[in-house]
């Protein structure tokens, strides 16, 4: 099949096509479709092995079923990797050289292609004594920085791209430290931080009590549970991070609880899983399901979402048979409760070809309906493969029991009563980023569309580039049907138009019929307010969610770049040019640009020094929390300073400034079009100079300018300007590159 735009055909060329050094590979996407489809029929007894081909084929065809990224890239590769995205590492020992063997557990499951989640709350705290060293304790703060640099490491080594998932108590001694650790844009960088909040911290919270901080049955101190939970709220507010579990929520609707406890999750929080648990993934696309879009009999096909999800548990549960294991341990796990995690990808391009806007409570209507069927399948699905092939090891009647097993219809809890079950737990909602830029770029997981169009720019084998358009699914097919009518807006909502509370709504709609989790960002303006930013949290708790991932586009506010003076040079300088030693203290301004092409502001101090010459400029600092910017901000913090500190006019600084050009274009700031974000510092320079008040120097902040759309930050591999953040991981909707951390 053609590819439904050059993206996705770049996408499969570039992850998952084989193409081997020497002997035949994909030349097609059909050709993938069918190396993964024949493998994972090989599972199959012999007789059966060519029906279930053709079988998993008609489900791969058209992307109505999607594996996840690693099955795609390695099935029937004979590549020693991993078919599995997920998983927890062992419990971490709180000893030096049990911890070392840990970290190098985690090395090799990263290396062949496994993300891994860590619980650290069992290294005790910084300060503990070391008995028979006579040494205290560095904490387990200090062993993750060994954690981050190992995958720092096999990243530098050409291996897939690290992800970790590094987890802590809320009530062990070193949390205050664990919560602030992202406000160093250099610390953790390929960790995604979540705390693990049980019942009793909520109820706590809920009276206003203090809650203890204890390791190993021994109180630390007491803090009040209120004082905690701000520093939770604020560190999330400023930094995006950490995320928060609700651990006891988690092992109370887990169906395996009988036979084991979760402490930890995989680095995008889907899979909440026990030591060494693994699970891999797969998604129905939903919006490939639907029969006459846009129409008012809309529906989505509920016989093929049938169908398919009974294909799709019987692929995935042949997975686990063949695939690879970094660890021996970890394939013990994983055939002795045979976890699978099934889940759906276009949900939100269904709901707009249905006619429902995500959010409203038509949408959530039909996403309990659609998800509760495939739930119900995938029980049913499992129950018929045990009786033919038998139930998993540890199965035992008394699952039956379990919150997800008992909203069970009761046909579907006769059956498993009869057969038991061959995967003990089923459904999950994974993210889906490059997966679904393949199959068109449909909306990824239950997430929102993010942007409906955009324009990617494609480098020419000359040297030169040309811009394409690159369309959601949605839109797609509404041009294509509809040719240039007007999308109505009511129905193409986007991520950026939503409520929090649209968000956490949809969340907590999937998750009632979702055996582990879901890997979903909730989405807030830059300008909610603080409290209402905590009422998110609690919202979601309320509403029975297990987790919560939130991102505020914001900079973390009082920070200013210090800069290191240049060595001096080894001969002095003539005196001309040399440069004003600085005092001690200066007085001076600090300036916020809230500029559309960044995600965080950009603020801008200017010091003056008082002499007998009157008032002038003495150092300039430009700061910002979006990493993109830092060698251009401080290298013009450098150069702006050492001119400013020589002395004479320096006007002509503020006017070389407001002369540089975007080529993707300025804004509009305060009613005036300003042409980059350099041109604004410029102007900003300009007014200090002219003695402006600070008041009148600031521009509008950005909900006075509602036609200004913010794109995304900058691709590290492409430098391109779509790079989305979702589900807890950055994705470019120009080259297909993924980073979660």
């Amino acid at each position: 099949m053609a590819f439904d735009n050059p993206l996705a055909g770049e996408i499969w060329a570039s992850k998952y096509r084989f193409s081997p050094s020497s002997g035949a590979g994909d030349d097609t996407v059909e050709a993938t479709w069918d190396r993964v489809a024949t493998a994972l029929a090989g599972a199959e007894a012999p007789e059966l092995q060519a029906a279930t081909r053709l079988r998993f084929l008609d489900a791969l065809a058209e992307h109505r079923f999607l594996p996840a990224g690693r099955i795609l890239a390695g099935a029937g590769t004979a590549r020693n990797v991993t078919l599995f995205n997920c998983f927890v590492m062992g419990r971490v020992p709180d000893d030096l050289g049990g911890i070392f063997a840990h970290v190098r557990e985690a090395a090799v499951t990263l290396q062949q292609g496994g993300g891994v989640g860590m619980d650290f709350s069992t290294i005790r705290p910084a300060g503990a004594a070391v008995l028979g060293v006579g040494a205290d304790a560095s904490g387990p703060l200090s062993f993750m920085d060994v954690w981050d640099a190992m995958c720092r490491t096999i990243l530098s080594a050409g291996q897939r791209r690290g992800a970790m998932m590094g987890c802590l108590r809320i009530d062990h001694p070193d949390i205050e430290a664990f919560i602030d650790a992202k406000r160093d844009p250099a610390r953790f960088r390929n960790f995604n931080l979540s705390v693990l909040v049980p019942d009793a911290f909520m109820a706590a919270l809920a009276a206003g009590a203090d809650w203890p901080l204890e390791f190993d049955g021994r109180v630390a101190r007491t803090v009040p549970a209120t004082d905690l939970w701000r520093r939770l709220m604020q560190a999330t507010y400023d930094a995006a991070e950490p995320g928060v579990i609700f651990i006891d929520r988690v092992n109370a609707r887990n169906n395996l609880a009988y036979c084991e406890t979760i402490t930890a999750s995989n680095p995008c929080g889907e899979q909440m899983l026990p030591p060494y648990g693994a699970c891999l993934l797969g998604s129905i696309n939903l919006a490939r399901l639907v029969s006459a879009p846009f129409q008012p009999d809309a529906t989505l096909d509920e016989d093929e979402l049938v169908r398919l999800t009974h294909t799709a548990v019987r692929m995935l549960d042949n997975v686990i048979d063949l695939s690879r294991y970094p660890l021996e341990a970890q394939e013990v796990e994983a055939k002795a409760k045979r976890r699978i995690g099934l889940g759906v990808t276009g949900l939100a391009d269904a709901l707009v070809f249905c006619g429902a806007p995500y959010g409203s409570e038509r949408a959530v209507a039909l996403t309990q309906r659609w998800l509760g069927a495939l739930q119900r399948e995938a029980y049913r699905a499992s129950a018929d493969l045990a009786a033919e092939k038998g139930a998993f090891p540890l199965y035992d009647p008394a699952i039956l029991d379990r919150p997800n097993l008992l909203a069970l219809d009761e046909e579907t809890r006769e059956r498993i009563a009869k057969h038991g079950l061959r995967n003990g737990c089923l459904t999950s909602i994974a993210p889906t980023g490059t997966t679904s830029l393949l199959a068109g770029n449909v909306s990824s997981g239950i997430e929102p569309v993010f942007a409906y169009a955009y324009t990617r720019k494609v480098r020419q084998p000359d040297g030169s580039t040309r811009e394409e358009a690159v369309e959601d699914y949605a839109l797609a097919v509404w041009k294509r049907l509809r040719g240039d009518e007007p999308p109505p807006a009511d129905i193409f909502v986007s991520a950026q138009t939503l409520s929090p509370a649209d968000h956490v709504h949809m969340q907590a709609a999937a998750q009632a019929h979702v055996d582990s989790s879901i890997s979903k960002t909730i989405n807030c303006p830059e300008d909610i307010a603080f409290d209402d930013f905590q009422d998110v949290y609690r919202d979601a708790y309320e509403r029975g969610c297990k987790g919560l991932t939130t991102y505020r586009p914001n900079a973390v506010t009082g920070s200013v770049l210090s800069v290191q003076p240049a060595p001096p040079p080894a001969e002095p300088a003539p005196a001309e040019l040399r440069l004003a030693p600085r005092p001690e203290s200066l007085a001076g301004a600090t300036y916020k640009i809230a500029w559309p092409d960044s995600a965080h502001a950009t603020y801008v101090t200017i010091n003056d020094l008082v002499d007998a010459a009157g008032q002038r400029p003495f150092e300039i600092f430009v700061n910002s929390k979006n990493m993109e910017h830092y060698a251009w901000t401080l290298g013009l913090t450098r150069m702006i300073s050492a001119v400013f500190r020589r002395g004479g006019d320096v006007s002509f600084v503020a006017e070389e400034l407001k002369a540089v050009f975007d080529p993707r274009g300025g804004a509009w700031l305060g009613g005036r079009y300003v042409p980059s974000l350099l041109a604004a510092i410029g102007g900003v320079l300009e007014r200090h100079l002219g003695g402006h008040a600070p008041a009148a120097t600031t521009f509008a902040p950005e909900a006075a300018r509602p036609e200004a759309v913010r794109p995304p930050a900058a691709c590290p591999k492409c430098g391109g300007f779509e790079l989305q953040r979702k589900e807890g991981c950055d994705t470019c909707l120009s080259c297909g590159h993924s980073k979660c951390g």
